[in-house]
């Protein structure tokens, strides 16, 4: 049995990662769940949170990067996450997620229809997260 991982995260702009690592931690529908080399195949959702990539060793987060959700296949060799939105924490701003949250809540003020209201909550949420991401990284 191999020793790494493959892990690919793939947004919809673009594939942000696709390395070996030691283990890698998602943010699953049902709880967070870690993928270790020889891992059980399956296909989960993935919350919004943020994946701890392990790159060296299980022991050593390399990289933290928050996701808005979508979906995650596991195999015995690979992870693959497909993400509706991601943003690596390292390089991750602040001010910007703040304003992003600020833009939301102003949408939310001005939504005429229920269909308005719940992407701007949705928005609002995310933006939350985003930001104690940000915050907890720090």
């Amino acid at each position: 049995m191999a020793d790494t991982v493959e892990f690919e995260l793939v947004a919809p702009e673009r594939l942000l990662v696709s390395a070996p690592v030691a283990m890698v931690v998602v943010p699953g529908a049902e709880g967070d769940f870690g993928v270790l080399p020889g891992h059980a195949p399956f296909i989960s959702p993935v919350r919004t949170g943020v994946i701890d990539v392990y790159e060296d060793s299980p022991d050593n987060i390399g990289r933290r990067i928050f996701v808005s959700g979508g979906f995650a296949e596991v195999t015995p060799e690979r992870c693959t996450v497909l993400a509706d939105e991601a943003v690596a924490l390292e390089g991750a701003d602040r001010s910007s997620a703040g304003d992003r949250l600020k833009d939301a809540q102003e949408v939310l003020q001005g939504a005429d229809s229920e269909e308005d209201r719940g992407a701007a909550e949705a928005e609002i949420a995310v933006a939350e997260a985003l930001l104690a991401a940000i915050d907890a990284n720090s």
